[in-house]
């Protein structure tokens, strides 16, 4: 049978993860390690990086890894453009599980920018409250701005933030509408900052903001490589069984 590698992270990950093991599909789980505690999966499960494409294409090889599934987080790029890579060197079928991204609804104020970049010269000057929904990687982007930052964090931070004025929310998605919309109102938040990540699980802050008429700056999905992209667990299901009645 067909082994099968989910390079895994999102919410999709774990449902597809879930099918695999009711099938008995052989197939291992990868997360990145970016959070102390991931959650458990039903399969097989590696925590880390490869190594770069290289890194990539000898574990393919050593482990005979016959499909791939990239179920990252949408701007996890480095990590997609390496599997594109390492995938067409080794001659492994890849497939991207990628949720649609999130778009406007009547009523929405939002401002579109196409990176970090663009997200921080979008804040301006003027002293602003600003619930900063990046992740942790990119609160360094943020230093030295007069904002002050509400930051939603999985794990507590073992180190200092990088940012002057910022207060610290431990939780972990899924999350509530009513929650968030509290949650931004109890500390008078007039902007809100976020990755286009798509899905349900993090969209309660855009619904919040919505129901509050708080801007968004919505940063884009960042480019990559040409790739097979499907939409939902059913169709990278079958996906993965045409690759294993190809045999390749």
């Amino acid at each position: 049978m067909t082994r099968i590698l989910i390079l895994g992270g999102t919410t999709e990950a774990g449902a597809l993860a879930c099918v695999l093991a009711q099938t008995g599909a052989p197939a291992v789980f990868s997360y990145a390690g970016r959070t102390r505690a991931p959650a458990p999966q039903p399969l097989p499960t590696r925590i880390g990086g490869f190594g770069g494409v290289e890194g990539l294409r000898a574990y393919l090889r050593a482990e005979r890894i016959g499909a791939v599934v990239d179920a990252t987080h949408p701007f996890a790029a480095g990590m997609s453009t390496n599997a594109v890579a390492a995938c067409a060197a080794e001659r492994v079928p890849l497939a991207a599980l990628e949720r649609p991204p999130w778009t406007p609804v009547p009523g929405d104020d939002w401002r579109r920018v196409v990176d970090m970049a663009g997200a921080v010269a979008a804040l301006g000057a003027a002293p602003r409250r600003v619930f900063l929904a990046t992740g942790r990687q990119d609160l360094a982007r943020f230093k030295g701005l007069p904002h002050a930052f509400l930051v939603r964090l999985v794990d507590p931070p073992e180190t200092p933030l990088p940012l002057d004025r910022v207060t610290v929310e431990i939780a972990r998605g899924p999350f509530d509408r009513a929650a968030d919309r509290a949650l931004m109102a109890r500390h008078g938040i007039e902007l809100v900052v976020a990755k286009n990540a798509g899905g349900t699980g993090a969209r309660a802050k855009l619904d919040a903001a919505h129901d509050l008429r708080i801007g968004v700056v919505m940063i884009d999905r960042p480019a990559i490589p040409p790739r097979r992209v499907l939409g939902t667990v059913g169709e990278t299901m079958s996906w993965l069984g045409h690759v294993a009645r190809l045999g390749v």
